[in-house]
């Protein structure tokens, strides 16, 4: 692999235009906010804007694009702290709506992780779709591996893609780096040492209510790759929140907050998603988009106050503020971000102290049943989860 330390903008630049050299048109990363209409709360893939191309309809760039996609995906809040997942992230993505075929993309991801991002070739690994009685072995992609020198291994699940129990679906092939201090070992579903960089969809049937496939009316190639994972690979970093874009967090909050390391990511990783949404638009509520941040700044909070009530979210440096709007390409006041977020700190701040003071009623002392759930929630604004924390300390 490359030993030269490789920045997350080097590595956008490099795969834009190595796809652009490859006739796709780039398209503009749309917010992350879906279209009117859409019932997703928030942008979760690259794919997700451009269902109705993959569909059918044509796009006004072509049938070849590549674009970068920031991304909100709430079911892995309870992941963040780990070494590879993010609640708001890049995706570097490329299609073809119609145009090649998996085996042409499969070689070409070789080709820039290989040659334009300088991956040793002997620390990938791949995975392809084994077959099953609906559709058989994915024979195009193992056979591109297996041209490569690529070990493959074969899979059901976990190379089959889907968006949903219907709607566009297909087999996948994954490729894999691996991670570990010793040569490659084992396979990417035995070794957790493995870990997946991009995923490339040939996206070709849609399963219907009754679980049959029907082909869709163009065969298509969906392809995805998570920009912090991969630049925390290429700069040797142990995770996803010791990448470059994440430096300035990890040089000016942990003075001002001292926390130990999963702590410190839960907090850099949900202050830099909240910043990113309100920096859409988004405020938060009780409901839907304002809930998600809502719970984002909650969950802030509620770490930070663990060991020191008295610290603010009026002390996040601005630079910090500045820096994620930049990155993600925001031109959103920095103060109006910060003026959200300290609104929000008052209001949980007073809800706090009014859940202490009800809870300590003599009707809350035992078990808590759904009528007391129900009533806490809508008579004193206690959400189930606060009131759980609350009972706990």
């Amino acid at each position: 692999m490359n030993t030269e330390p490789i920045t997350t903008e080097h590595i956008v630049r490099t795969f834009v235009e190595y796809y652009e050299d490859r006739g796709h048109h780039r398209v503009t990363g749309s917010s992350l906010l879906p279209p009117p209409g859409d019932p997703v709360l928030f942008t979760t893939s690259g794919m997700h804007p451009l269902t109705p191309y993959l569909e059918g309809r044509p796009h006004p760039l072509g049938r070849r694009l590549v674009n970068v996609q920031r991304c909100l995906r709430t079911t892995d809040l309870d992941e963040v702290g780990d070494t590879t997942h993010l609640t708001v992230f890049e995706m570097l993505g490329t299609w073809s709506l119609g145009d090649y075929e998996g085996p042409q993309s499969l070689g070409w991801g070789y080709g820039l992780l290989t040659e334009g991002l300088g991956v040793d070739p002997g620390l990938l690994h791949a995975t392809v779709f084994g077959g099953d009685e609906r559709t058989g072995l994915d024979t195009g992609s193992l056979e591109v591996w297996e041209r490569l020198g690529v070990p493959v291994e074969l899979t059901l699940d976990d190379n089959w893609w889907s968006n949903g129990p219907t709607g566009p679906c297909g087999p996948d092939s994954e490729i894999f780096l691996w991670t570990g201090d010793t040569p490659p070992e084992s396979t990417p579903t035995r070794d957790d040492r493995w870990v997946e960089v991009w995923n490339h969809v040939m996206m070709r049937h849609r399963r219907l209510d009754d679980g049959s496939l029907v082909p869709l009316p163009q065969r298509n190639v969906d392809t995805g790759l998570g920009l912090e994972r991969l630049a925390s690979l290429l700069q040797g970093r142990p995770s996803v929140f010791e990448c470059d874009v994440f430096d300035p967090w990890r040089r000016l909050l942990p003075p001002l907050w001292p926390l130990d390391e999963s702590s410190l990511r839960l907090v850099h990783d949900h202050l830099r998603s909240a910043v990113v949404v309100i920096g859409d638009g988004v405020r938060p509520g009780n409901t839907g988009r304002g809930y998600v941040l809502r719970r984002l700044v909650r969950r802030v909070l509620t770490v930070l106050w663990r060991d020191d009530p008295s610290r603010e979210l009026g002390d996040l440096p601005g630079e910090l503020v500045r820096h994620t709007l930049d990155h993600f390409r925001q031109d959103t006041d920095p103060e109006e971000v910060v003026r959200v977020l300290c609104d929000e700190e008052r209001r949980f701040r007073g809800l706090l102290e009014r859940g202490r003071r009800v809870l300590s009623r003599p009707r809350f002392q035992g078990p808590l049943d759904e009528e007391d759930f129900h009533y806490l929630h809508d008579t004193h604004g206690l959400p189930r989860d606060l009131v759980r924390d609350l009972r706990s300390r």
